[in-house]
């Protein structure tokens, strides 16, 4: 009886930490398809009507003045903060980034570097990068701080910023250490793409179209 007992006690205690490390795992799972495809995006606006809507507009933050112009393409959801991803085939990404900080002016903007451009705002991070489909779609992710201080990797966002900066971006002297440490067992997150899955711990949402949902 005692064997038995014992047996069943180990196949339990197996059974349990089993459940425990796949619920810790972080990094991208590739068996998951990506959600959505910039074939999504509908027929835009003319170039110029964007234009004048941007320059005209009276938003104070960096998420309404591209939630009202842009289709929104997918939605990022986790626990530790929220990234909305729009797509636009009527700009380049220079000339995007360029026209939104006209508007809109950023704390701090990165120089154009592997085809993306960084606007950091007081509690968004704007991200312009040309989309891996094609070379025609623009994709903007407007993530929150609290999305990127849980999730992005710090080697990613240092191609565009020092870590001093982003530490201090982000309220926390020692963020870019702590996340760095971090990232070495896990797959941090180094901006949004749909040539692959999205962070296991992370949902998608398809969107829809410029105020879809507000």
């Amino acid at each position: 009886m005692n064997r038995i007992i014992y047996g069943l006690s180990l196949v339990m205690l197996m059974i349990v930490l089993a459940a425990c490390g796949l619920s810790g795992l972080q990094g991208f799972s590739d068996s998951q398809a990506p959600s959505v495809s910039v074939d999504d995006v509908p027929e835009e606006p003319p170039k110029e009507e964007i234009e004048n809507s941007i320059e005209a507009t009276d938003a104070g933050d960096i998420e309404t003045i591209i939630s009202n112009n842009f289709h929104l393409l997918d939605v990022v959801s986790t626990d530790d903060g929220n990234a909305n991803v729009y797509a636009t085939n009527r700009f380049a990404v220079s000339e995007l980034a360029d026209l939104v900080s006209n508007t809109l002016e950023p704390e701090e903007k990165s120089e154009l570097k592997d085809n993306q451009q960084i606007l950091i705002y007081p509690d968004h991070f704007a991200t312009f990068k040309l989309s891996e489909e094609n070379d025609e779609t623009v994709l903007i992710e407007i993530a929150s701080d609290q999305f990127v201080r849980n999730h992005y990797s710090p080697n990613y966002l240092n191609t565009f910023f020092g870590f001093m900066l982003l530490n201090s971006m982000l309220d926390r002297n020692d963020w870019s250490d702590r996340r760095l440490g971090q990232c070495r067992n896990n797959n941090c997150y180094g901006g949004y793409t749909t040539t692959r899955s999205t962070q296991r711990g992370m949902s998608t949402v398809r969107g829809g179209g410029p105020s879809s949902g507000k």
